[in-house]
């Protein structure tokens, strides 16, 4: 009980209070409490989600004060933890009446406005309490959150520096404009804004985690380290920060280090499934796939639905050459998030090595319906089509794809190549002057797919007419 103090109250004289209250409850005595000391033990059950103690102190002390509205008000807020958002609205309503400058009750309202998703009237109310408030940086913060969870980014931030120029101490605000920063893109502004904050208070272990977090948006990562050994150097059990170091690090390719650090977050916090995932990740970028399945096993014990690790168990099979065992693990990652394009990718990569030729089509195509961002899907879909001697619907799936990615040289390399062997030279050619256009290099992968060409005289005098040609 030691770590809650109220306002008003010593943590000593809060812990006494605290005590004659449950033993209270326990006998069925009656003891006298001020209004003060309800208000904070009320809190105290709150904030522990004991909710059926909070409702005896709140029945017990609206009893004996039954016109506090300050007493209402903690009523209105355990009504909304029971989802009775209208009856605590109602309530509060009343309390409005007689007591409109209370800067709790609009900090209320506004908080049951947000658990039902209706911002703009959260927010309205947050307004109302600002002038009224002895707290205008939790004020600000509680807006700038609004802002932020409708998606307007630039209004939070303006709101939570806001809440950092009151109160320059508020790790709250602190931690959500680099949210704020990541959403509008301005990592340059955070890193400034971090660096004049650290300045001022070169102590404060958030600012150095936020500018490594700002490092590594830009993949600065070398510097992200070097911020977060800072904050681990002010608050040597700051987990996060381990993780987001070791994170860094395995950018870098430094996995060893990587998989220390991560470990040593074990010694501050729980073990987290998420962070045997990453141990795994380096194992596997390492290719200790042994250790490596290791750790993504100990990450689906900690949580079975880590749909991540169960892909990593499918690749690294496939990598040991245990293809078949493989697609268990696949399948099942596919199960727990059926909408991951990359899921199904390798899924389809694995079920073109057993030779399903028709599975493996279909969940390419699964992949291309899920919006899949880059263009590989197409060249490997295009292959899977043209080993199975469909050379039209080949052709069709690399159309589809330089539609898609119109500066991706690799397709028109490919279709170049398509166009040739169907006999087709001079379409051929045309897609074989576009793709050296784009990238003169990527020329030696169409030889290396087709290496007649270069018994091709045409082929190669077009190839060699690019060699030299300026940017």
């Amino acid at each position: 009980m030691s770590e809650f103090e109220g306002d008003g109250l010593s943590s000593q004289d809060f812990e006494k209070s605290l005590k004659r209250f449950e033993d209270m409850i326990s006998s069925g005595s009656q003891q006298f409490f001020d209004a003060d000391e309800l208000e904070e033990i009320i809190d105290y059950y709150m904030q522990w989600f004991n909710l059926e103690l909070a409702k005896k102190a709140l029945d017990f002390a609206l009893d004996h004060y039954p016109y506090s509205s300050s007493l209402k008000i903690k009523l209105a807020q355990y009504l909304s933890s029971q989802h009775k958002t209208h009856e605590a609205l109602s309530l509060l309503n009343d309390v409005e009446q007689v007591e409109s400058n209370n800067a709790e009750l609009y900090m209320t309202r506004g908080y049951i406005y947000s658990q039902m998703g209706l911002s703009e009237q959260a927010i309205q109310n947050y307004k109302k309490a600002l002038p009224l408030s002895e707290y205008k940086d939790e004020v600000y913060v509680a807006i700038g959150i609004e802002f932020l969870n409708d998606d307007q980014a630039e209004d939070a931030l303006y709101y939570l520096k806001k809440a950092i120029k009151v109160n320059s101490d508020n790790d709250v605000a602190l931690n959500e404009l680099s949210l704020c920063y990541e959403m509008t893109g301005k990592s340059e502004e955070a890193i400034s804004f971090y660096e004049n904050y650290i300045d001022e208070k070169p102590y404060n272990h958030f600012a150095w985690f936020n500018l490594g977090i700002s490092y590594n948006r830009l993949s600065l990562f070398e510097k992200a380290i070097d911020a977060y050994d800072y904050a681990i150097a002010i608050k040597d059990n700051f987990s996060s920060a381990y993780f987001n170091k070791a994170n860094s690090l395995a950018q870098l390719d430094r996995y060893l280090e990587a998989i220390e650090v991560y470990k040593e977050t074990f010694k501050h916090e729980e073990p987290d499934a998420n962070t045997y995932y990453y141990i795994g990740e380096c194992y596997e970028n390492l290719t200790q796939y042994e250790e490596a399945l290791v750790n993504y096993n100990r990450a689906i014990k900690l949580d079975a639905a880590h749909a991540d690790a169960w892909l990593g168990i499918g690749i690294v099979l496939d990598y040991q050459n245990r293809i078949t065992e493989s697609i268990h693990y696949i399948k099942k990652a596919i199960e727990i998030n059926p909408n991951m394009p990359e899921y199904w990718y390798v899924f389809g990569e694995v079920q073109h090595k057993l030779g399903f030729l028709e599975e493996a089509a279909s969940a390419y195509q699964r992949v291309i319906e899920l919006g899949y961002n880059e263009f590989d899907v197409f060249i490997d879909y295009a292959k899977l089509l043209y080993d199975g001697g469909y050379y039209k619907d080949c052709e069709k799936v690399l159309a589809e794809g330089i539609q898609k990615f119109p500066d991706a040289p690799e397709l028109y390399y490919r279709m170049s190549g398509l166009q040739m062997e169907l006999g087709r030279k001079q379409e051929g050619m045309v897609f074989l002057e576009n793709a050296l256009e784009m990238d003169y290099d990527k020329h030696s992968d169409l030889l290396e797919y087709l290496p007649i060409l270069e018994q091709d005289v045409a082929v190669m005098q077009l190839i060699h007419s690019f060699k030299n040609k300026p940017l």
